[in-house]
Order: structure tokens, then sequence, then C-alpha cells
């Protein structure tokens, strides 16, 4: 009689672990459609990177006050015209998909950003993460979060280089 508590408790066990939804995830539709985005903005081509974004879309870059897509692909442009090459080291960045507790569907991606400044050639290499929500395979909401120390610093010298010019 004991044994066969045993078992019936092991197969209850067993059964209860397998009827958990699945939470995280490798491969994705949302997946792909960041990865898309991912290379959109590294060829520069902003069409593109937009239509992966829902018109509402709200994008938070190091802040609590959202961009809209247009504001953030501005900036992003401008970035990218200031840099001679630029994207992600794709050997080292990580990537998954999580439904969270509330069932909404978000996509974490940690990777470096390397950057190489066309007026100096200093090369810069930034880590990111990007914590992006996905509905109805659109992006809803996206946070940027990377320490921008050492671009701010090459941005201001060139400017202060610029500066200097301007008044001999």
């Amino acid at each position: 009689m004991k044994k066969i508590f045993l078992v019936a408790f092991a197969v209850m066990l067993f059964t209860a672990c397998q009827n958990k939804p699945q939470r995280y995830f490798a491969e994705s539709a949302e997946i792909n459609t960041l990865k898309a985005g991912i290379e959109a903005y590294e060829a520069g081509d902003w069409a593109k990177w937009k239509s992966h974004f829902a018109d509402t879309a709200k994008i938070y870059v190091n802040s609590i006050e959202p961009l809209t897509i247009a504001e953030r692909a501005k900036s992003l442009e401008t970035m990218a015209n200031t840099m001679s090459s630029y994207g992600f080291n794709r050997d080292k960045e990580y990537i998954e998909m999580v439904l969270d507790k509330e069932d909404e569907t978000w996509v974490y991606y940690w990777a470096l950003h390397k950057g190489t400044l066309a007026a100096n050639n200093k090369e810069l290499s930034i880590p990111v993460h990007l914590a992006v929500q996905f509905v109805d395979g659109k992006i809803v909401e996206e946070h940027v979060y990377y320490d921008g120390t050492a671009m701010n610093a090459e941005f201001a010298k060139l400017t202060a280089v610029d500066d200097v010019v301007e008044e001999e």
C-alpha cells in the first residue's frame, strides 16, 4: 500500500510539473522582430526600423520620460551620422523572450554596441540593455539602458575643438 501511495504521489508530482506553461523562450516571432529592428538600425533604414513599432509606442532611453518613435528615430539618425561605423557585437549578444506574471510579452536584449566616431576615429564600446514589450507582434514599449559617459565625453571634446576653431 505504501508503494502504491508513493508511486501515485510521484505520478501526480510529475504531472503537476508538466502542466506549467512555458514562460521563457530562446526563439519566437517577437525575438525575430527585435533582431530585424536591430538590423534596420545598423543599416540606417529608419523607415524599416519604425515599422516594428505600434503607432502609440513609448520609448524610454535612460529615463522615465518617454520619446515618440519619430523623436527616437531622429536621435538615432543624428548619432549614426557622427559615426563612420556602428553596430552590435553579435558574438556576445544575449536575447530571450519572457511571458511575465501578467502575461505580458517582453523581449530582453543584452549586447555590446561598438561605434567609431567619424571625426577622430575614436572607437567606443558601450554595453546596452533593451527591455521591449510586444502586443500583437508590434513593439508598444521599449526601455533602453546604457552608460553614455564615454560617448558624451567624446562628443564634448569634439564640440570643444569646434568652438576653438570657430573662435580663431
